[in-house]
């Protein structure tokens, strides 16, 4: 395995596709073993995307493109502005409770930050906020975006490490909502720092109200998510056909702004996203495949464990070990590789493994936003012409607010664990 990991590094240095970098480098390790039948590698791929569970993927993408496309994220960022408006730095607190309601309707990080560079970001510099703080408030602010259900990189971690997805959704929400507030208490104290005023006027009861029913569908889609699944009706599979069938009915019969065009060329974009992430899912079979004949988990397991058995020390670890990950790899990448090596190491110091499951997908999703390769740092800088040597001088406050947020979680488990005992026991 340690030539196909050589082999994988070289491929993504060498600026080739993460897919292709995967399956290619994994073929080495049959060639290293010609034991095994070569015909595995063309089997590996199929199987790999014949999981039941792995069907929510590409329909939660479906659904979050289907909800974007019927009204309501112009819906919320009313809302958003209605609530959080009449703030310090108005318009990146608008940001940042934006991205929250966005948690459940995209559940994309990246599309996520791009939508928000495009709708909120000409706004926000025409205002007099700087464009590499304008860059950093869009792209930090979208990791809340997936830490709430319903997240891909969640679903993914649950199915790969066979854990509960509807416990990993009750805990996204709480997560994401206290991701929420320790980003709205940064925005609030680099905006009075840098003398960013309020957008509006403090809305009346009466607005705010109205602002929330106008928005009431897409409010309540996590909440029926993980009431569906808690209650037995829906496998989490089966909650994604709901999600789909939800959205077209709020898009066409309540705000009426999804038709058959529409609909069509939604469709046509969910193909483009899913096709891209299962074409990794299918070729990362090749490159796990050696894994676990190689023992690779009880190696590392074996490594860390012998610098300690304190589990607060083995996760810091991991987590340290997964934030140069996710600064180099795609977070799909990550999760999928490393979640049958490090899970396992997680149970056996006694980590849950779903507090552990909402950290690791935390860290290696903030590996968007931060350089050498962040893809939604690179969206929000292109989309709004930013360098990233701007960026990164911006970038110092929500990277130090992020880490002592995870800090907290990881030495207080009960935090991240609240609503999942509560509803599922």
């Amino acid at each position: 395995m340690l030539l196909v990991a050589i082999l994988f590094i070289i491929f993504l240095v060498m600026g080739m596709p993460v897919a292709f970098a995967i399956g290619i480098s994994g073929v080495a390790f049959f060639l290293q073993h010609p034991e095994l039948p070569f015909t595995t590698t063309v089997q590996l791929p199929i199987s790999q995307t014949q999981n039941f569970a792995m069907l929510a993927v590409p329909l939660f993408i479906f659904a979050g493109n289907l909800m974007n496309s019927s009204g309501i994220t112009k819906r919320l960022m009313k809302l958003s502005s209605v609530l959080t408006g009449h703030m310090h730095g108005g318009l990146a607190q608008v940001s940042v409770v934006l991205s929250t309601f966005m948690g459940g309707v995209s559940g994309s990080a990246i599309a996520d930050a791009s939508m928000e560079a495009r709708v909120l970001g000409p706004d926000m510099i025409k205002r007099g906020y700087s464009k590499g703080y304008t860059a950093n408030v869009i792209s930090w602010t979208a990791l809340i975006t997936a830490t709430i259900p319903p997240g891909v990189g969640i679903i993914l971690y649950g199915t790969v490490g066979e854990v509960s997805i509807g416990r990993l959704f009750a805990s996204g929400i709480l997560v994401g909502l206290l991701m929420m507030i320790a980003l709205m208490f940064t925005v609030w104290l680099t905006s009075v720092r840098r003398g960013y005023g309020a957008e509006r006027e403090k809305a009346s009861p009466k607005e705010v109200f109205s602002a929330i029913g106008e928005t009431i569908w897409a409010l309540l889609f996590p909440i029926l998510l993980l009431v569906g699944i808690r209650s037995g009706i829906f496998t989490p599979s089966e909650v994604g056909a709901f999600a789909c069938v939800y959205a077209i009915l709020v898009g066409t019969l309540i705000y009426r702004e999804l038709d058959f065009m529409k609909i069509a060329k939604t469709l046509g974009d969910t193909v483009i996203d899913v096709g891209a992430i299962m074409f990794i899912i299918a070729l990362s079979g090749i490159f796990g495949y050696g894994i676990p004949l190689e023992n690779i988990p009880g190696l590392i397991s074996g490594a860390i464990l012998g610098l300690s058995q304190n589990k607060f020390i083995v996760m810091a670890i991991i987590l340290l070990f997964l934030v140069i990950l996710g600064m180099f790899m795609d977070g799909s990448v990550v999760i999928l590789l490393f979640t049958p090596i490090f899970l396992p190491l997680a149970k056996t110091v006694g980590i849950d493994p779903v507090h552990f499951g909402i950290l690791f997908c935390t860290i290696i999703t903030m590996g968007n936003m931060t350089p050498p390769v962040g893809l939604a740092m690179y969206a929000v800088c292109q989309i709004l012409e930013i360098q990233i040597s701007d960026y990164i001088r911006n970038m110092w406050a929500f990277i130090v607010t992020i880490m002592i947020l995870v800090g907290v979680l990881m030495f207080f488990p009960r935090l991240v664990l609240l609503l999942p005992n509560l509803l599922f026991g």
